[in-house]
């Protein structure tokens, strides 16, 4: 029997927000199991055994709790201390097909458990060598056979006796891709409305003391006319604001959806179990003491309370949160300790400071930028930014998201919604920490480029690929805000400017060059120009089919007509097809109506950069990663794990890097073009090598571990003849001696542009697709792009281009443009390999020289690691 399989543990929503945690089996879950037949009905019994079945037999209790974890494989769906649901697999014998089946208690039933099972089962099954699943099902089981359906793995059904058998295969398929993550959507918008729109709240911690945050958040919900009723919660406080209070949850008379919690860090376990006693849907810790504080206790204390909230079905806010707010005049809920409520409006806020709470909801109302929901999500223990973008998506009150993140704990979840919602709903994000840098984490050689990846990198390739708007400030993310709510997308970067004095119309000018937008027009009214004349011009740039946007710049020159040149720019560009901004220079932003007025020119300037930037984002194809012939997962499989088995190093961080013959055989099994090279061990093996290829070769040190060759005295160049080969191999071997490890001979490579590609692994964003300059002018100069997995065509055209030295490959001077597609294409293949052997965490191609031939790599360096399987890359699963 293996051994218990904790990998495949996991808490996870169901279709209707709610929260269980699955696991495998165990053999003392016997109590249980029988626990949930008692519970079934006859008609459930019946559709799962085919015949009455009033008890389990002790020996069917038996078989059923003890499996070996690989030809016999169960899961369990738990809430609380109860089974809820059990999926099982028994492999057919001498096979690689499996008999599946399932059973719900009737009280869980249509919550998605059934589903959720088979996608977690299937995993299971397939990292223990099963392809198909098979089953047997009555007609009148449509639950069961929905279930099957619903997978999008395409299963196969045939009818006799009575039964309906059902085949499938459970490899992945785009099909069970997308049915998954329309699950998951719809799981983590309905988790979320259980925050955001509940019908009944309790404070718990709610005192009379109106010093309390317990308090203000009570009197908070009262004042902003909550729809539902507010329950306070203190041990002896009789009433609070006039209203009774209860001394705990559990005497509150009616259902409670959301409990926000506000007692000492170590009272909130017991309120988190009298919630599960009292079945409140989602709960809300504002208390600290938890992770924040950076001690072992905090850490664990918070991984303790989230087991008990969503072991027992809830989602969890926070700890160390300020709140929610929902402005919906179906909700009107004040949840913060903010005092007022924010105006209502379409922009969406998640913060994960909840210190900067009020300043924010302060700064919307100032600045008239109306709220729909704002969320301070605190140490994110459970609800993150990502479940919070999956409600956001389908929020009709809701235009324009904004964030504020100090961490990411899911990055590819975060790539793989953003994508999708950017393309419907603009996301403004300020992400702060610029620190820590993907091998700050490791020890030892590395590869020239793996240093070079900070954080910041990681977090500016994601944004890019996923349309996400990144700005730099607090400020300016409101300042995007402001115009993406209120204005058109621009069509593209040119902007017309109307001013009324030359100095300001210069820095406007200024500013929105250095932005990166074109200044097509300037149009310098003078100092004494009429509201009348200001309308006129903005009118004009609006009818001039150059112009993309406008820029309305005004200096009070003449006292009391900032209000009039105000009206006279909102009137101008009523229902105008191209965004319009203003500048009203020491108006202390007075607005102007529907069109963003900023203190300014460079605040307004950036602001309209960004969310042109974002319109562009938005024309661009959305891309799809290609299909790709020349690749074979068998044979790169067969590498790594022959590598990995017989590797000393393979079990620790470091892993192992591959001998150079290794990593080029490796990379070639996905059809990645390296230079011909010959391996030897000898002089005269050389010098054979040498004749084979045809003169003139380079000869080079054969051991990876010398990463600069040339100045190492590595590597001899342009040999031309026998003579020459065994002169530069007694060259190399004297400088190098032991070091040398053999050697490599090679043709000499074309010649081209040297670039460098490859893979850096970051610890929190995992792969990075590489691609730069090659050579010592690149390594010093760092001219390197970076972006995350999946890698898409649209992806690897933009990074061939996104180092400063690109135009090299276009014909620079003169010089013949390299075969740039070959350069996309070799990005794609390296993309697709890390992502079907992850064990892959790092890559070196250097250089790999461009040329009008193509793209061919000369020197290949891999680090191979094991690989812990993440469910959650391919399954849902909270984290």
């Amino acid at each position: 029997m293996a051994p218990y399989p904790g990998r495949f543990e996991a808490d996870v929503v169901l279709s209707d927000g709610g929260t269980v945690h699955v696991r495998p089996i165990r053999s003392d879950d016997d109590a249980r199991l029988e626990s949930l037949h008692s519970r079934l009905s006859a008609e459930t019994v019946y559709l799962r055994f085919f015949s009455p079945m009033p008890r389990l037999s002790p020996e069917l209790v038996q078989r059923f709790v003890n499996v070996d974890y690989e030809d016999r494989m169960a899961l369990v769906a738990v809430l609380g201390d109860e089974l809820i649901s059990v999926a099982r697999y028994d492999r057919l014998p001498g096979t690689r097909d499996a008999e599946v089946a399932f059973v719900v208690d009737d009280a869980h039933q249509g919550r998605g458990v059934a589903t959720l099972l088979l996608e977690h089962l299937a995993l299971a099954a397939r990292e223990n060598g099963i392809e198909r699943f098979v089953a047997e099902t009555l007609p009148q089981n449509r639950r069961m056979l929905d279930v099957f359906r619903s997978a999008g793995f395409g299963d196969e059904r045939s009818f006799g006796d009575g039964v309906v058998a059902v085949s499938f295969h459970i490899d992945p398929t785009p099909e069970s891709a997308l049915a998954a993550e329309r699950r998951e959507h719809v799981a983590s918008k309905k988790s979320v409305e259980r925050l955001l729109a509940p019908r009944s709240i309790a404070v718990v911690g709610a005192s009379r003391d109106p010093a309390s945050i317990g308090n203000a958040i009570f009197r908070h919900l009262l004042a902003g006319g909550f729809a539902g009723p507010v329950y306070p919660v203190h041990p002896t406080a009789f009433h609070v604001a006039a209203v009774r209070a209860y001394p705990t949850i559990l005497d509150v008379p009616d259902d409670i959806d959301l409990a926000v919690i506000v007692v000492p860090a170590d009272a909130v376990p017991d309120v988190v179990d009298q919630c599960a006693l009292k079945r409140v849907r989602a709960i809300a810790v504002i208390s600290a003491g938890f992770a924040e504080v950076g001690t072992d206790e905090g850490r664990a204390a918070e991984r303790a309370l989230v087991q008990r909230a969503r072991g027992n079905g809830m989602r969890l806010l926070g700890p160390n949160c300020m709140g929610v707010v929902n402005t919906a005049p179906a909700v009107r809920m004040n949840a913060t300790i903010a005092p007022t409520m924010p105006p209502a409006g379409r922009v969406a806020f998640a913060s994960q400071s909840g210190a900067l709470g009020i300043g924010i909801i302060e700064e919307a109302a100032a600045l008239g930028v109306g709220l729909s929901t704002f969320v301070s999500t605190g140490n994110k223990a459970d609800v993150s930014g990502n479940d919070l973008l999956e409600y956001w998506e389908d929020d009709d009150g809701t235009a324009v998201v904004l964030l504020y993140l100090e961490s990411f704990g899911n990055p590819r979840r975060f790539a793989r919604v953003a994508r999708r919602i950017s393309r419907r709903k603009p996301i403004v994000a300020v992400k702060s920490g610029r620190a820590h840098r993907a091998g700050d984490a490791l020890d030892g050689p590395m590869s020239r480029t793996a240093a070079l990846v900070s954080t910041d990198t990681a977090v500016d390739a994601l944004f890019r690929q996923t349309g996400v708007i990144r700005v730099e400030t607090l400020a300016a993310l409101f300042d995007v805000a402001r115009v993406l709510d209120a204005q058109p997308l621009p069509r593209g970067r040119s902007v017309a400017i109307v001013a009324n004095s030359g100095g300001p119309g210069l820095i406007a000018a200024d500013a929105c060059e250095g932005a990166g937008l074109d200044v097509v027009s300037l149009a310098d009214l003078d100092a004494a120009a009429t509201p009348d004349d200001f309308a006129a011009a903005v009118r004009d740039a609006i009818d001039d089919d150059g112009v993309d946007s406008v820029l309305m710049v005004f200096a009070p020159v003449v006292p009391g007509r900032t209000a009039a040149i105000a009206t006279a720019i909102r009137e101008a560009a009523v229902d105008a097809p191209k965004p319009i901004v203003a500048n009203l220079l020491g108006a202390d932003g007075t607005p102007a109506g529907a069109v963003p007025s900023f203190r300014f020119p460079e605040d307004a300037a950036l602001a309209l950069a960004r969310v042109t930037e974002h319109a562009e984002w938005l024309a661009r194809p959305e891309g799809s990663v290609p299909d790709l012939d020349r690749t074979s997962i068998a044979a790169a499989r067969l590498i790594v794990d022959t590598a990995l088995a017989e590797s000393p190093t393979a079990g620790d961080a470091r892993g192992v890097w591959l001998d150079p013959a290794t990593a080029t055989e490796l990379v070639r099994t996905y059809g990645i073009d390296v230079l011909e090279t010959r391996f030897v061990e000898s002089v005269d093996d050389a010098v054979a090598a040498a004749d084979a290829l045809g003169y003139p070769v380079a000869l080079k040190a054969g051991s990876g571990d010398i990463l600069r060759k040339t100045e190492e005295g590595a590597i001899a160049l342009d040999l031309t003849s026998a003579d020459q080969v065994r002169r530069a191999w007694s060259d190399v071997a004297e400088r190098l001696g032991d070091r040398m490890g053999g050697g490599a001979v090679q043709p000499m490579a074309p010649a081209g542009v040297k670039t460098v590609a490859g893979v850096v692994q970051h610890p929190s964003f995992g792969p990075l697709v590489m691609f730069g300059a090659g050579g010592a002018a690149g390594e010093l100069l760092g001219d390197l792009a970076f972006r995350v997995l999946p890698l898409t065509d649209v992806d690897a055209a933009e990074l061939v281009r996104a180092p400063r030295s690109s135009p090299l490959l276009f014909g620079h001077r003169g010089a013949p443009p390299a075969d740039v597609a070959a350069l996309e294409e070799l990005l794609l293949r390296v993309g697709r390999l890390v992502d079907d052997i992850p064990e892959v965490v790092e890559m070196d191609l250097q250089p790999v020289v461009a040329s009008p031939a193509g793209a061919v790599a000369v020197d290949v360096r891999i680090r191979l690691a094991p690989y812990a399987p993440d469910p959650e890359y391919v399954l849902r699963r909270l984290r």
